[in-house]
């Protein structure tokens, strides 16, 4: 089948090589424009399009696709039966929605109509969703609105951050288009809502509805006022921008654990163990509650640092202080050499501007 595939990011790679591993002819590919990047400021081309022209295809990189008519037709001129959209980043006006006979049709990592919007692997974490999955979408003028086709959902772990989750969701999307564009295929072309007819598409229903709102600098920062599972979904749904501060520098938190009794079986032998000696019984007051939010509590020799929250403490077992590498474990202990009673969590220092 002749697909037109959109896709920007690592995520949309893997179905895009899946596509053409099961003998779709991909007539093009369209991604955002190459940015500048890292300390040369050199522009990079996205991860899509790098993987799209080592394997010889044509690719298109609007800057707005909605304001570029001279590209929609050139996409258009194309052929193709049917696109394919993976996590490209620009909303696909009507006049491109309309041009495939098979429609257009989207991989959202979310079980919809639950994280409508751009970061719903970010929210499940955030908010504690025990499970997500993704959903294979035909895709209308409303954002994420378009009844699914095929579905399929997975379990979220306690300790799994947004990245190891996406690359999960990442394969399941691969999985799911390529048993998906049989059945497109196969259902032909024609009306939209007979299409969709003879698809047996699940329309979706306003129960469940939401939407992952655009994260803002204020959400990275952490707040340790707050729970201990507050601060580690935040840690693990913003990895690895999630930050405090440290002596007056910038500490970003790439690795936690809540030493929360109740979860000692989600969690790691260790943290197991200092959530038994820490985290008290339902009921009774946190051990070291008198602490204020952001101290350090203990030093675990190989594991990490203990922290006072707003309840039980927070497990710190990764991190990476301004300026350094990321460190684990025994190398994160001698790269903060932090002792009990300092706190974590102060203001910045301000730096003079040459």
């Amino acid at each position: 089948m002749n697909v037109l595939f959109w896709g920007t990011p690592a995520y949309a790679v893997p179905t895009l090589e899946a596509l053409v591993a099961a003998g779709h002819e991909l007539v093009g590919v369209v991604s955002q424009p190459d940015r500048r990047r890292g300390r040369g400021k050199e522009l990079v081309p996205s991860p899509v399009k790098a993987r799209a022209l080592e394997l010889g295809l044509s690719v298109f990189t609007p800057e707005r696709i909605r304001r570029e008519p001279a590209t929609q037709q050139a996409l258009a001129a194309l052929g193709a039966e049917l696109s394919v959209v993976v996590a490209f980043g620009q909303i696909l006006p009507p006049e491109v929605l309309a041009q495939p006979p098979l429609g257009c049709w989207n991989g959202h990592g979310s079980l919809l109509p639950r994280w409508r919007g751009a970061g719903p692997i970010q929210w499940s974490l955030l908010e504690g969703d025990a499970v997500t999955g993704v959903g294979i979408m035909a895709m209308e003028e409303g954002l994420d609105t378009g009844p699914v086709l095929l579905e399929r959902a997975i379990p979220i772990g306690l300790l799994e951050n947004a990245q190891q989750l996406g690359e999960r969701l990442s394969q399941l999307t691969a999985e799911l288009f390529v048993a998906a564009l049989p059945r497109i295929e196969a259902a032909g072309p024609g009306p939209q809502a007979e299409r969709w007819g003879r698809l047996g598409v699940r329309p979706q229903g306003e129960a469940g509805l939401s939407y992952a709102r655009m994260l803002t600098k204020a959400d990275f920062s952490l707040d340790w006022s707050a729970s201990a599972l507050a601060l580690h979904r935040r840690v693990m749904a913003l990895y690895p921008a999630a930050h405090t501060s440290w002596r007056g520098l910038r500490l970003k938190l790439l690795a936690s654990e809540p030493l929360v009794r109740r979860l000692a079986p989600q969690l790691s032998a260790e943290g197991a163990a200092l959530a038994e000696r820490w985290a008290p019984p339902s009921g009774a007051d946190p051990v070291g509650g008198a602490a204020a939010p952001g101290t350090v509590l203990e030093r675990v020799e190989a594991t990490g640092l203990v922290v006072a929250t707003g309840g039980c403490p927070l497990l710190l077992r990764a991190s990476q202080l301004e300026g350094k590498r990321a460190a684990a474990g025994q190398a994160l202990l001698q790269q903060l050499g932090a002792e009990v009673g300092e706190r974590l969590g102060e203001p910045l220092v301000e730096r003079a501007q040459n």
